[in-house]
């Protein structure tokens, strides 16, 4: 009775660290997100020719998308780390909790890492070719309901269905792919990140849409991730979500294209 008190003691402790860490890590992120990023946010909205970017101003880009992907998605997979700990300390093997999560952890940043560098190459093209304003929004009309359209249809199918269930239930997760050791850890935070990205990538992309500055709507959207992570039986959301960004990608889009009409007269 002893040894079982003491082992969930040592449990919560574990789980404890971990926990802390995780919200550490999230707080940083969301501070370096408010204090500009690093961007000199006074000249967002002053209109400018695009230009050449700098291996310096590309790193920028690139850390301000991966720390962003950190403050909104490290919140939701958190029940997922904190359930992998557990587990760990539960097998009472040698490897220790706290770093298995934090290498479970690593190997989801670093799948987020790549879909960073992805998003930091399509706001390259979009900017060379002068799709973005200062506060990274997208000036075409066109192309925002595209996204939006996109987005929504997405949302629909069943790749997103596949990918959502699994970032859905973590047991469910955990039980699929448990891998041992610490390389194991490695390699199931990896296939965590892909299931997550391929879950919320298209979302990622709505920040063309209002701005990838626009911290309400980055807050928004790792609102609404969260929500769909988290609660219990939530497809209805994603379809509800899917239908709404449809009908709002074709508002847009008929008044692109009723203004181009217009004009032409």
């Amino acid at each position: 009775m002893m040894r079982t008190s003491a082992l969930e003691q040592t449990l919560r402790y574990d789980r404890l660290i971990v926990a802390i860490g995780i919200a550490t890590v999230v707080a940083f992120s969301w501070s370096y997100l408010l204090a500009g990023a690093g961007i000199d946010m006074s000249m967002a909205d002053m209109p400018m020719d695009p230009e050449p970017w700098s291996l310096a101003q590309a790193w920028l880009m690139f850390a301000m998308w991966w720390v962003m992907m950190v403050a909104m998605m490290v919140p939701s997979a958190a029940p997922m780390v904190l359930l992998f700990a557990a587990i760990k300390r539960k097998q009472a093997t040698a490897d220790s909790p706290v770093i298995a999560s934090w290498l479970f952890l690593a190997g989801y940043l670093v799948i987020w890492a790549g879909f960073s560098l992805i998003a930091v190459s399509l706001q390259w093209g979009l900017d060379q070719a002068g799709l973005l304003s200062g506060m990274m929004a997208s000036t075409s009309s066109v192309l925002a309901g595209i996204i939006l359209l996109a987005a929504g249809l997405y949302q629909l199918t069943p790749i997103k269905r596949a990918c959502l269930r699994y970032c859905q239930s973590p047991l469910l997760f955990l039980s699929s792919y448990w891998q041992r050791g610490a390389m194991g850890a490695l390699r199931m935070g990896f296939r965590h990140g892909a299931y997550c990205v391929g879950c919320c990538w298209f979302l990622m992309a709505l920040l063309f849409v209002s701005g990838v500055m626009n911290l309400a709507w980055v807050a928004a959207v790792a609102i609404y991730v969260a929500f769909e992570r988290l609660l219990p039986r939530s497809e209805w959301l994603s379809r509800a979500a899917g239908v709404g960004l449809i009908v709002a990608g074709g508002v847009v889009l008929a008044r692109a294209f009723g203004a181009t009409a217009f004009a032409s007269l």
